[in-house]
């Protein structure tokens, strides 16, 4: 396949991990068009032995990594109405608290389960292309994978910390 081609088929698959890690649609397109631009103004450092998807995933980490550390020297900026994060349309009362409490479940994760849980519930990577876009073994994705979603299913049971209470 063409490297432009791979590169198109790529991007809903980033903007998703855009979205999840940022939870700003605007952010999320910015991110993923540094990601766009960096690739291909690299290019020529792309080795066609690995994928092109852990490759691209790999450098937009590390671009989310990157403005993160610099963002820890800045003021954060929160928005005041935070409706935009929830689902269009007719949702129930009930999709709304899963959600918030998914949302939650998420932000309570240590960062590096975080990503991985992400990469592969959301975007479909194998292990070893989540292993490869973010530099670790492997075996380090699967135990982190385990962990995090382990640490996820006693979250939304109720057994770690105080969660939402449905009142009816």
């Amino acid at each position: 396949m063409d490297f432009l081609t791979e590169l198109e088929s790529c991007v809903p698959s980033l903007r998703r991990y855009a979205r999840a890690l940022l939870r700003d649609r605007d952010g999320a397109d910015d991110l993923v068009q540094d990601c766009l631009e960096r690739a291909l103004s690299r290019r020529h450092l792309w080795r066609g032995g690995e994928g092109l998807r852990p490759w691209l995933f790999r450098i937009l980490h590390n671009i989310y990594a990157n403005e993160i550390r610099s963002r820890r020297a800045r003021p954060v900026f929160q928005p005041i109405d935070s409706a935009a994060d929830l689902p269009a349309g007719g949702s129930s009362h009930d999709a709304r608290i899963e959600l918030r409490e998914m949302e939650r479940a998420l932000n309570l994760l240590p960062e590096e389960q975080r990503y991985i849980v992400l990469l592969v519930a959301l975007t479909g990577l194998s292990y070893q292309e989540c292993a490869d876009a973010l530099g670790v073994p492997i075996g380090t994705v699967m135990s982190r994978l385990s962990r995090g979603r382990e640490h996820l299913r006693r979250c939304l049971a109720g057994e770690a910390g105080p969660s939402l209470r449905r009142v009816k």
